[in-house]
């Protein structure tokens, strides 16, 4: 999933555990101008570092998941829980084909064309 929207909050980095750490950030997304919505994501471990090289007022392009957990209380209530996991942001401010802040390799837009040579059976 993807959102282009403009960077609003950037957190410092949690380190949660001894081997987990999180940044979060928060972009305003105004898919209705008119009723805008501010959106809170979080980048884990290596992705942390991507938010350096952001500041607040940018227009951005969030690609994320969207993560959801079920948790039992200690009451034996259970709990849901969702989460907008970001792993890429791209700079649309300057120019709408930004290189990605990341060393992850573009996403096809579509699977490439079938041909008749796709046929066979590679086993």
């Amino acid at each position: 999933m993807q959102i282009k929207a403009k960077m609003l909050e950037i957190f410092e980095v949690q380190q949660v555990t001894n081997t987990f750490k999180k940044r979060e950030f928060v972009v305003e997304y105004a898919e209705n101008p008119q009723y805008p919505e501010f959106l809170k994501f979080e980048l884990i471990q290596d992705k942390c570092d991507i938010l350096d090289d952001f500041s607040i007022g940018q227009e951005v392009e969030v690609h994320f998941n969207l993560k959801g957990r079920k948790w039992t209380n200690p009451k034996g209530e259970i709990v849901y829980f969702n989460t907008l996991q970001a792993w890429r942001i791209l700079d649309t401010s300057s120019h709408p084909d930004a290189k990605p802040q990341d060393d992850a390799p573009p996403l096809p837009d579509e699977p490439p064309p079938f041909s008749d040579e796709d046929d066979e059976i590679p086993f």
